[in-house]
């Protein structure tokens, strides 16, 4: 499905979405017309879900990265629902998993500071009801990239 020229222009946006067509087209040796159509067709089939700026999470005070685990005694599609929609209401959390083993569901939280994590946490409860919850403060980020491996 992918060449080796589609691997190479799904690289170059992934490290900056914002170069020009020209400049895309010169760095996988196509003619712009091409480079475009190819984009597009990439952006059809979903290879592309979007463009997005990443913003720099310290520059904006959201020093806090919290990993939450959660465990729920309850399995049902209406419970998975209720709690899916409410969390999905609370932007600080920035990722959000449902998992295999002890823990049912590993959340990724970004707050200001431990009492704006305490605000976040207490919205996070009222949801749905919770077995557990344990979180987890990120003390340095190692990596942390949203380019994907080609």
């Amino acid at each position: 499905m992918l060449d080796a020229t589609d691997r190479r222009l799904l690289a170059l946006l992934q490290e900056d979405a914002t170069i020009s067509i020209a400049d895309l087209a010169e760095r996988v040796s196509l003619s712009p017309t091409p480079c475009w159509k190819r984009v597009k067709r990439l952006e059809r089939v979903g290879l592309i879900r979007s463009r997005v700026a990443l913003l720099d999470r310290g520059a904006l005070g959201l020093d806090v990265t919290v990993f939450v685990a959660v465990r729920t005694t309850q399995h049902s599609d209406e419970w998975l629902q209720t709690f899916a929609e409410g969390v999905a209401r609370i932007p600080e959390v920035v990722e959000f998993y449902r998992m295999s083993g002890e823990v049912d569901y590993l959340l990724k939280v970004v707050a200001r500071d431990i009492a704006d994590y305490d605000r976040i946490y207490r919205k996070l409860i009222k949801v749905a009801p919770l077995h557990d919850v344990s979180s987890s403060f990120a003390m340095q980020e190692i990596k942390s990239t949203t380019a994907l491996p080609l």
